[in-house]
């Protein structure tokens, strides 16, 4: 069965981004915050983007840093763990500017699958314009396909996943 990613523009400074996964939330979690998984699905193939290093220390006041081949130079993403609840609530500061989101990512079972929400609060109106130009939020749809398909090859191995 084909999950979609809807997007949604909630207020001038929130977006809501919504899909449901087939899989259980403690194994969609640990997706979202082991690196080794992180980096298999978060970057959508099609931009051609290549993630050089990706640290994350998955505790409030924990940090994380994304740094992708940029041209001519590496591009850093951080920020600092703001909320963790394992398996069903992830919040974090977008750091690398001043216009960062503050991104809250909640995580809710039924049935064996999982929907999760992500809620980005920008400081302002015209920061969430400028991401939303930018198309820095447009790359979710892939990038959630690629973490179905994740979720496919950890379904085999599920008993190996440890929280």
């Amino acid at each position: 069965m084909k999950n979609y990613t809807t997007a949604e523009r909630k207020s001038e400074r929130e977006l809501v981004v919504t899909r449901t996964f087939n899989g259980p939330a403690r194994i969609v979690f640990e997706a979202w915050t082991q690196p080794e998984l992180f980096k298999r699905w978060w970057v959508p193939n099609s931009i051609g983007l290549t993630l050089l290093s990706c640290e994350m220390d998955v505790r409030v006041r924990g940090g994380y840093r994304l740094v992708f081949a940029g041209n001519p130079e590496p591009i850093a993403f951080f920020g600092k763990y703001l909320e963790v609840t394992p398996h069903s609530r992830l919040s974090w500061s977008n750091e690398e500017s001043p216009d960062g989101a503050i991104t809250t990512v909640t995580f809710e079972e039924r049935g064996g699958k999982t929907r999760v929400v992500v809620h980005d609060l920008y400081p302002s109106k015209e920061a969430l314009d400028a991401a939303i130009a930018s198309e820095s939020t447009s790359g979710f749809t892939e990038a959630f396909e690629q973490l179905d398909e994740l979720l496919v090859t950890l379904g085999a191995s599920a008993g190996r996943l440890e929280s």
